[in-house]
């Protein structure tokens, strides 16, 4: 009698799916650090004399290549920023996997201060808070996670599910354009 194949995943295909799903998200964290230094993908190959070409930095923030740690130095150095700044800092690995807080918000910190009120005011001393704790290289519009959506639920006096809402309602919530 003849044994059938045993049928599981090997484990190195699960290491390479936590692996690409991490290169993800360091590309994005290498995307928004290169638009808060308002850099083209091409203006970073000109002005860095083609160290870093276009073509091989796209791939790298679409997560399609994996950087290396000096080459990663490297474009910290470039972009005058700690290392750390350009590694994804709410990534947690549970169960074998990459998860991340489910619920983010971009605000416009530009428009949140030009609104009165003693709640919002509240609102962006916290959020000035959290620009400091970040090192935020941008000042203009501000992520938050979803512990930040928590205490931001409290100070605007809403549930948590309303605060994106209540965000847009109010006008503060950003929107993204297209990315490039």
């Amino acid at each position: 009698m003849a044994k059938k194949p045993h049928q599981s995943i090997p484990v190195a295909d699960e290491d390479d799916a936590v692996s690409a799903e991490y290169n993800v998200r360091v590309g994005e964290r290498l995307r928004a650090i290169r638009r808060q230094k308002k850099l083209s993908l091409q203006e970073v190959e000109a002005v860095s004399l083609e160290e870093f070409k276009a073509s091989v930095l796209g791939a790298y923030e679409r997560g399609e290549r994996s950087i290396s740690l000096p080459r990663l130095r490297r474009l910290a150095d470039f972009y005058d920023v700690p290392i750390e700044q350009l590694l994804p800092k709410e990534a947690q690995l549970t169960d074998g996997r990459a998860s991340t807080a489910s619920t983010k918000l971009a605000i416009d910190l530009v428009k949140l201060a030009s609104i009165d009120g003693s709640g919002f005011a509240t609102l962006s001393r916290y959020l000035s808070m959290i620009q400091v704790q970040r090192g935020d290289f941008n000042g203009k519009v501000l992520t938050v996670r979803a512990d930040d959506v928590r205490a931001i639920a409290v100070m605007l006096d809403v549930a948590i599910d309303d605060v994106r809402a209540h965000l847009e309602e109010i006008g503060v919530l950003f929107q993204t354009s297209p990315r490039t």
